[in-house]
Order: structure tokens, then sequence, then C-alpha cells
């Protein structure tokens, strides 16, 4: 009767200990399954206030640098995710692999460059000065020091009027978004706002009583950030923009999103 029972008994934790190896499979394999799917997306981050080159269509985000990451992960068979956020978010969020790159009219600066690689320039961008037409307290573009500058935070104009070397502001206005730097110099809370040209031309175009004064601050180019040291990713970007600069791609989603 004893030897029964050892048997019955041993049977029992040889049928759990099958049962529970057999349950850990299953979480490794939907485990498995959950990173397969995930790799077979593209995640790029971007800010969607700064148009042509990413803003809102409804609740899509569009824009020519979304039109180029389309391109391409479909170029490398993957679907497109895109996360919105600001813009300095999205350039942490790289750095620490939650989103695989960043489109959202980046500039390539030698302290980003540390922290994060570049893909090839794939835009010229101009930066002007807009003012308010209506209460203009910047008569031109030499006519920057000693006022109140508003700037998106973290970006390439953000670092140009921080620098002494090219201007003295009397303060700088940090804002995540254009359209809340726009009601600032409506209200006359800044006195100018220094930005790329084809997004002046969009926030003027929704603001009729703000301009963009004549002449180009400063001249700069745009690239897709990507983690450092992740070259698989930045060669297979490379190619893609190389491809879409030869076939003219390029300036026909800026002609697609500007009208030009």
């Amino acid at each position: 009767m004893k030897k029964n029972i050892k048997k019955l008994f041993a049977m029992v934790i040889m049928g759990t200990m099958v049962f529970s190896l057999a349950a850990c499979g299953g979480k490794k394999d939907a485990k498995d399954e959950g990173k397969t799917e995930e790799s077979n997306k593209l995640i790029v981050g971007t800010e969607a206030g700064f148009a042509p080159y990413e803003y809102m269509d409804g609740d899509q985000v569009v824009g020519i640098d979304m039109d180029i990451a389309k391109a391409i992960a479909d170029a490398m068979g993957k679907e497109l995710e895109i996360k919105n956020m600001d813009f300095d978010g999205a350039l942490i969020a790289v750095q620490n692999g939650k989103v695989d790159l960043v489109a959202a009219g980046v500039s390539i600066d030698p302290e980003r460059a540390k922290v994060m690689d570049f893909s090839k320039e794939y835009v010229n961008s101009t930066e002007v000065v807009v003012v308010n037409k209506e209460n203009p307290t910047v008569s031109s573009i030499e006519d920057l020091n000693d006022k109140i500058i508003g700037v998106q935070q973290g970006n390439i104009a953000d670092f140009w009027v921080s620098n002494e070397e090219n201007v003295k502001p009397a303060d700088i206005k940090r804002y995540t978004k254009f359209a809340q730097a726009a009601e600032d110099l409506k209200n006359g809370k800044v006195d100018c706002i220094v930005m790329d040209q084809y997004p002046a031309e969009e926030l003027v175009a929704a603001n009729d009583t703000l301009t963009v004064l004549d002449g180009t601050l400063f001249e700069d180019k745009y690239a897709i950030a990507v983690k450092k040291g992740n070259q698989e990713l930045l060669d297979q970007i490379n190619d893609t923009i190389t491809t879409l600069i030869e076939e003219g791609k390029i300036e026909e989603f800026t002609a697609n999103h500007t009208g030009k």
C-alpha cells in the first residue's frame, strides 16, 4: 500500500513538473512573439507642431519628415509607428532606445553628436525672424540685441540665440510648441520668434497679425537622429535618403506639403 502511495505521489509530482514546464514554455513563446511583432515596426519620434515637416492632419501626423520616415520603413520592409512628443523628449527617447529614430527637423550639432548619431543631411533650412506686424518691436534681423526672443526649446535656433557671439537678447523664452510662441508674440510677451522659414510661413498664414522679416538670420541642415552606435540602421537610412534625393522625392514631398 505504501509503495502504491509513493508511486501515485511521484506521478502527481512529475505531472505537475511537466505542466509547469509547458506553461513556462508558453510564456516564453508569447514573449518571443511580442518581440517579433515589435521588431517588424520602425518607431519614429517627432514633434507634430513644425509644419510642413511634421504636423497634424486630423488625428494623423503627416509632413515631409513623415514621408521620409515612411520611405525608410518601406525600404526595410517594416511598419512605421509614429510617436508624437516634445522635441527634447524625442531626442532623449532615441538616446534611450525608446524610439528607433527621430525625424523632426533635427539639426546636426556637435553636442548632440556626442550622444546620438546622424544620417546624411537631407534638407537645407533657412532661419528667419517672425514679428508682430501690428506692434513691431523688432525692425530687422540685425535688431535682436536686448529683445525678448522666442524659440523652440532644444531647437538649433535655441542654441544660436543662446550664443552671445551671435546675439545678446534681454531674455530667451523657450516653447515646446510654436503655437504657444505665436500667442505670446501677439500679446507682446516676446518681441520675435526665431525659426525655420517653412514653419514660419505656416505660422504667419495661420496668424494674420504676424509677419516674417526680410533676410536670412542663418542657414542650417536637417538630418535623422538614431541611437549612438546603431550603424546598421544608420546605413539603411542613408541608403534610402540617397535614393530619395537622387530620384527627386524629397523635393516632391516638400511640394506636397508646401505647395511649392
